[in-house]
């Protein structure tokens, strides 16, 4: 029997990347797991059928009625890891237009807010729940290779889950936050310079951070990881990355 039998988990951006491998990871734990994703539901259904157990579920996360309804719908969620996450191409402030930048607050903010509320009431009743919400380094070192909108965003949603340690771990409800730095999934294609193989072979792989939320989650609930940094053993050299995203976004001729 896993140590996460009997439990629910909720894992948004389930169905690819660090979410998948996540999702994976508690599943193999014993956990029946939710796989939500709002668009890709191709991805989604995949890694839920892979699954024993395991569901996919549609919904908006930054969205407080899909939210409210997909938490009613599950009926019980133990587990809440806010995986899903998004980032702008333009990474200088000097460039980043109010279109990305609410986007990217949607996403990695507004949407851990709402779902974090949308779970806490049973959690609450049981005096037992975990929250675990992927950040980044970007949260601790701002720059231009996570970007200006995507850091503010992330160094907020981890004063959200220390909000929630502070005041409710007497509750019962534990709150983490992983802080990882670049990680080989999907979501670097996106980047303004999209790292080649040189440049991914030394990266963390989306199974290193699943690792570290599983032992999140499975702790006995007298122990909370209250958070956890993940780097690269070895630093590559980010220079040209640096040089690219410096210009991302930016009008023909600006200096």
């Amino acid at each position: 029997m896993g140590e996460l039998e009997g439990k629910t988990a909720l894992v948004t951006g389930g169905g690819r990347g660090i979410g998948r491998a996540i999702s994976q990871s508690l599943a193999g734990m014993g956990a029946k797991v939710v796989v939500n994703y709002r668009s890709d539901r191709s991805a989604a259904e995949e890694t839920a059928h892979s699954l024993p157990g395991a569901t996919a579920h549609q919904a908006d996360v930054s969205d407080p009625a899909q939210v409210d309804a997909m938490v009613k719908a599950i009926g019980r969620v133990d587990v809440l890891v806010n995986n899903a996450g998004h980032s702008s191409h333009a990474r200088s402030v000097r460039w980043v237009g109010r279109k990305e930048w609410d986007g990217v607050m949607a996403v990695n903010l507004t949407a851990v807010y709402v779902l974090t509320q949308a779970v806490l009431p049973g959690m609450l009743e049981r005096q037992t729940g975990t929250i675990i919400t992927v950040s980044s380094l970007a949260a601790l070192k701002a720059g231009l290779i996570g970007g200006a909108p995507y850091g503010a965003a992330k160094a907020a949603v981890r004063n959200l889950m220390q909000h929630v340690h502070n005041t409710l771990r007497n509750q019962g409800i534990r709150a983490t936050t992983i802080m990882p730095a670049e990680v080989d999934t999907p979501i670097l294609d996106k980047r303004p310079l999209n790292p080649d193989v040189t440049a991914r072979a030394t990266m963390m792989q989306a199974e290193d951070v699943a690792r570290a939320i599983v032992l999140c989650a499975t702790l006995p609930p007298r122990t909370v990881i209250e958070e956890i940094v993940m780097s690269p053993t070895i630093l590559r050299d980010q220079s040209k990355d640096l040089a690219v995203a410096a210009r991302a976004g930016a009008p023909e001729g600006a200096l």
